[in-house]
């Protein structure tokens, strides 16, 4: 007969009073904080020095789906065609008063052409052509330079000669580089400028938060020190990382919401356990010891758990969403790394003194908390009301993520001022809703004419160019497909595929909107295999944290709870409009498509977190009782006012970025805000501890076999 007694169900059996592994590690951290303090400072000046220069450095391209036919056909007409690829940048020159052959405009045309000569990143430079690059009323006219770099040199070299093509515009002449390249080059700095106006604002905010959470400046001083040496090491690692392999500067934006964010929330956790452990010891290290053999487990957990679901992001084939994920591990790495050798360090340092400067409230202040102690009694002699009350507001939030729709974002996203998007806006009015969108069209040269012929019939191509012969010499065509939609119109995906299904088979059909397509249905295609691995693996690390697989299940489904809620709200937000007039943007009618699977790897990552955090505190106690009760209710006492004050900041922290005027910061912001609040208040403070209360012993049992498979991890001290 199987055994069914649970790992911790002995309540005879003491406390261990000897430290585990992470307690000893800490107690040396403190024994030897000048060497600890020594070798970061070390480390921070090194890759400090390389921090300065994260932005103009990293990759400003990248979004594409490695392997698609669109890359294809972009490399093809780089090798063979003069770089006239969707890389290329395309300069807009217009008139009202002048036609495109009158000395003021041609003069502009000269001008702008010098402006690419003596640079090796621009290949070949074509001159608006009739029939192809010149509106018919002769008022406007396309310049092309060819792409001779990658996409990522391509944005860099738009950076530094877009202000010299806008400065031609003069005497009724208007020019503005347009393109795929152009776009990233406005997109980026637009989104930088939000990401550093949001992290400006967000530290006063986190720091009143920490200094009302703590009671004490130095206490709450604490976390943002953890966080900027976070932030200094992954900014830096992540220049020297973009010289072995290009990382996107998008990396280094989402490393700071998540360094800032997770550092505070694993400090929290820390340096109130610490000062906890002060009153039973007066020895110091002995303080830290207890405070790493408990909270420093549920912190190092918690940290595997991120790095663990941001890791199956890195099967997606596009190149700016796994660098997305590598900046992100890496600066929970480095945040990880300060929380488990500086902190405990700086806290043997410190001892009582990190109760230094404390409000007068502060003083009477305990680690268990009265408040949430009272909560936690509540919910135990209540269970069902909060439970089902939670879940069916759960449940009702993630029920629109039924009807959610994603596509890669429109020209709407750049702002208005914003040199390419009053391009790309001029081609439309002067050449036709799809002209910004060309589709190129690569072909043998001896099924040229079949090609132009098949592609000028198929619905939705209002005109297709002449077959143009590779530069190279080499038996290529090129042909310009001007489709009848805006490029972001869902009716593009079905005119690209019914000309690659009517072309022949050595046909390749891409251009810029057709990449964004290719990359779309790649990031579709992976997202459920991406969403059963990080599901998988973080039962498991809750499995072999907890020992129990009951609670671990159950804290995976919450989990899920609270992401499908999450990208609910943001279908009734970002995709049908409800409160944008609130928000200031208008809605494109669709999530941006790497949404799904970028802030699904994050919004469980964060959820887990929380998870950790109170299920880690809630086992503590019951090792040390044996009762399921008493950890339910220690539990959310001693946890509670650390959830709640680590939510506090990071809704903070995601929240500024809705003040952002780009749309994907601000879906970013409001998208990780409304999963943090959902998550802490109706799960993790809610229906969580409630679910404990009501599966009793259950939550926390395990068979005998289960114990001898996994290691051995307990949380008692």
């Amino acid at each position: 007969m199987a055994d069914t007694t649970s790992t911790a169900s002995h309540p005879s059996s003491p406390p261990k009073s000897t430290p585990g592994v992470l307690g000893r590690w800490g107690a040396a951290m403190a024994g030897r904080s000048r060497l600890v303090f020594g070798v970061w400072l070390l480390l921070l000046i090194g890759l400090g020095a390389a921090a300065p220069s994260v932005f103009s450095s990293l990759a400003g391209a990248g979004w594409q789906a490695n392997g698609s036919e669109s890359v294809q056909v972009r490399e093809l007409a780089g090798q063979h065609f003069g770089g006239n690829s969707s890389a290329a940048v395309q300069v807009v020159i217009h008139s009202d008063r002048d036609t495109i052959n009158s000395p003021t405009m041609q003069e502009a045309i000269a001008k702008a052409t010098a402006v690419f000569q003596g640079d090796s990143r621009f290949g070949e430079v074509v001159p608006p052509q009739p029939g192809m690059s010149i509106s018919p009323d002769q008022h406007t006219g396309i310049l092309i330079a060819g792409a001779n770099a990658n996409t990522d040199d391509m944005v860099r070299a738009v950076d530094d000669i877009k202000g010299e093509l806008t400065a031609l515009s003069d005497g009724g002449v208007e020019v503005y580089p347009t393109g795929a390249s152009a776009l990233w080059s406005d997109f980026n700095k637009a989104n930088h400028d939000a990401m550093i106006k949001a992290e400006l604002f967000s530290w006063p905010v986190t720091l009143a938060i920490m200094v009302l959470a703590f009671g004490s400046l130095v206490a709450a001083g604490l976390p943002l020190l953890l966080t900027i040496a976070g932030l200094v090491a992954s900014a830096g690692g992540l220049v020297l990382l973009n010289q072995i392999t290009p990382i996107s500067v998008w990396a280094m934006n989402f490393a700071m919401m998540f360094a800032l964010a997770l550092g505070i929330d694993y400090a929290l956790f820390i340096v109130s356990r610490f000062r906890d452990a002060l009153e039973n010891h007066t020895n110091r290290a002995h303080a830290v010891a207890e405070t790493m053999d408990t909270a420093g487990k549920a912190v190092v957990l918690s940290g595997l758990t991120v790095l663990v679901s941001l890791s199956a992001v890195l099967l997606v084939p596009a190149p700016a969403v796994r660098t997305m994920a590598i900046g992100i591990m890496l600066a929970v790495t480095f945040v990880l790394a300060a929380t488990l050798t500086l902190l405990p360090a700086t806290l043997g340092a410190l001892g009582p003194k990190v109760n230094a400067a404390a409000l007068p409230y502060a003083k009477r202040q305990q680690h268990r908390s009265p408040l949430f102690e009272r909560w936690g009694k509540t919910l135990h002699n209540h269970p069902w009301p909060f439970a089902l009350g939670s879940l069916i507001v759960l449940i009702a939030l993630a029920i629109p993520v039924i009807g959610l729709k994603v596509a890669m974002p429109s020209i709407s996203v750049v702002p208005e001022d914003a040199p390419v998007r009053a391009g790309y806006e001029l081609v439309q009015q002067q050449m036709g809703e799809g002209a910004p969108g060309m589709l190129q069209i690569v072909a043998p040269s001896a099924e040229a004419q079949q090609v132009a012929l098949t592609a000028a019939q198929t619905p939705g191509v209002e005109m297709v160019t002449p077959p143009q012969p590779a530069l190279d010499g080499t038996s290529y065509v090129m042909l310009q497909a001007l489709p009848s939609v805006d490029p972001s119109d869902a009716q593009l995906g079905t005119i690209v595929d019914d000309l690659r299904g009517a072309l022949p088979a050595n046909a390749l059909v891409g251009g810029a909107p057709a990449e964004n397509l290719d990359l779309q249905q790649a990031l579709n295609d992976y997202f459920p295999m991406i969403v059963g691995i990080i599901l998988v693996l973080g039962f498991v690390l809750l499995l072999v944290a907890l020992q129990a697989p009951l609670i671990a299940l159950i804290g995976t489904v919450v989990s899920l709870l609270s992401t499908a809620a999450a990208f609910g709200v943001a279908k009734l937000i970002f995709q049908d409009g409800h409160l944008s007039g609130l928000l200031g943007f208008t809605p494109q009618g669709f999530l941006d498509g790497w949404g799904p699977v970028f802030f699904f790897a994050m919004i469980f990552a964060i959820a887990m977190d929380y998870t950790v955090f109170l299920l880690a505190t809630a086992k503590e106690h019951y090792e040390r009782t044996g009762d399921p009760d008493a950890a339910q209710v220690d539990g959310m006492a001693h946890s509670g006012r650390i959830i709640f004050a680590a939510a506090a900041v990071m809704v903070a922290v995601f929240f500024t970025f809705a003040l952002s005027d780009p749309l994907p910061p601000k879906e970013m912001g409001i998208i990780l805000g409304v999963a943090v609040l959902l998550d802490a208040v109706l799960i993790r403070l809610m229906l969580l501890p409630a679910l404990l209360r009501l599966t009793g012993r259950a939550a926390w049992w395990s068979p005998s076999w289960l114990r001898r498979v996994l290691p051995a991890i307990s949380f008692a001290h």
